[in-house]
């Protein structure tokens, strides 16, 4: 079994399949991300629409790079004139042939000329990597890292673009994210690639002093006994019973501050 290469995103909504047929195309797209690169069909598709704008004789049927820039070019221009906005990443998916950017983009242009949606398309996220694929692959089969940069990264890409600074970005965007693929394999499955767990993964969680001594108080806030009343009986440790006795002390005279100063002048007299 070959994992060398991702499945081809072909298959369109039987709808816009539909509507290509009736525009009478002059051959029928049967690979997408060939027919569609050079931009001659897109033309084509659009001349029906609007053939005062478009003129068939100014584009070409080839498959050489600069004559899908020059197309493309051309319908650039007609795209501003009648303020037509098409995703950018759609055309740059759909010129270097990346996988499920022509089927997007064919349905982006049944919508804009129909207007017509398409619900499952208009939901999904424009990623045009081999991302979704290797997810699917097993780990012993998913590609390494130049493997990546040379599936998601086209020839035609390094052409187009002459600013190497940007050309290096696309590839370190591409390794980190193959780096973190293979981060979260290693999580997956750790024993694959031989990863011993670390003395602080290994040792036992004890609960601290602190912890510990807090618990233990709460326990005994929980476990406290209710104070008995002075009629109720205590019962000892050793099975002892023991009942509270109720004393009343002795009233005592209520004192008179007259008689005590009137004793007080009488002494004081005497002297």
């Amino acid at each position: 079994m070959s994992y060398s290469t991702s499945p081809r995103r072909t298959g369109l909504p039987r709808t816009v399949l539909r509507w290509l047929q009736s525009l009478d195309l002059t051959f029928s797209p049967r690979h997408f991300r060939r027919d569609f690169s050079n931009g001659y069909l897109i033309a084509e598709i659009f001349s029906w629409y609007y053939p005062e704008d478009i003129q068939m004789h100014s584009f070409e049927n080839g498959t050489s790079l600069p004559v899908k820039l020059s197309n493309w070019s051309q319908l650039g221009k007609f795209f501003a004139k009648r303020n037509l906005k098409p995703i950018r990443e759609l055309i740059d998916g759909t010129i270097h042939c990346k996988p499920g950017a022509a089927e997007i983009f064919v349905q982006d242009i049944y919508t804009m000329l129909t207007n017509r949606r398409i619900k499952h398309i208009q939901n999904e996220e424009i990623d045009f990597t081999d991302r979704l694929y290797q997810e699917k692959l097993p780990m012993v089969a998913r590609s390494t890292a130049s493997k990546a940069i040379k599936s998601n990264i086209k020839l035609t890409e390094i052409m187009v673009e002459p600013n190497e600074n940007k050309n290096r970005q696309k590839v370190r965007a591409i390794i980190s994210m193959h780096m973190y693929r293979r981060l979260l394999e290693r999580e997956q499955d750790p024993e694959r690639f031989g990863i011993k767990p670390t003395l602080g993964a290994r040792a036992i969680r004890r609960p601290s002093v602190l912890a510990r001594s807090l618990s233990t108080t709460n326990l005994q806030r929980e476990k406290a006994v209710p104070v008995p009343s002075a009629s109720t009986e205590i019962r000892g440790k050793m099975g002892v019973h023991f009942k509270a006795i109720q004393v009343k002390q002795a009233e005592r005279c209520p004192f008179d501050m007259n008689a005590k100063v009137e004793a007080s002048s009488a002494h004081f007299k005497g002297l």
